[in-house]
Parts: C-alpha cells; sequence; structure tokens
C-alpha cells in the first residue's frame, strides 16, 4: 500500500466518522457544521492530492533508464524510472 492510498484512505475514514457524528447528535451545536465542513474539504483536498500521480521536479518531470541487477550482481537489463 502506497503512501497516497494511505492518505486518501485516512481521508474517507474521517469523511465517515465526520458524517456519522454529525448524523448521531439529535441537536447541534453551530461549531459542529463548521467542524465537519473543515474536515470534509480537507479529506476532499487530501484526496485530490493523492491521486494525482504527476512526479514532477521543479516542474519538468526527469526519466531516464537505470540498469537493474540481480542478487549476484550480474546485469539483468535496465528499467525505466521517472522522478
Amino acid at each position: 500500500m502506497s503512501i497516497k492510498t494511505r492518505i486518501a484512505a485516512v481521508a474517507l475514514a474521517a469523511l465517515a466518522l465526520t458524517g456519522s457524528i454529525a448524523s448521531a447528535e439529535a441537536k447541534q451545536p453551530g461549531w459542529v457544521w463548521g467542524v465537519g465542513a473543515g474536515i470534509a474539504t480537507a479529506a476532499v483536498v487530501g484526496s485530490a492530492i493523492a491521486a494525482s500521480n504527476d512526479p514532477y521536479y521543479y516542474g519538468y518531470r526527469r526519466c531516464g533508464w537505470v540498469a537493474q541487477y540481480n542478487a549476484f550482481g550480474q546485469y539483468v537489463g535496465r528499467v525505466r524510472t521517472c522522478y
């Protein structure tokens, strides 16, 4: 599980928890809606950041070929990596 997936899962869990707390109360004080809206907004923004799959480095993508070796130090091939 990547860090982006974990962030999205935590954001979704926070959104679900906020929704359940807000719906469970019969009479809600005014600040509950503000806290709920803040957490929901943070969840949406966090999910959008986690979903962005663009590894840009100072405005441009850096890609190249990297040699791969096995456990014995023998050349196996190369793979394209972007960072």
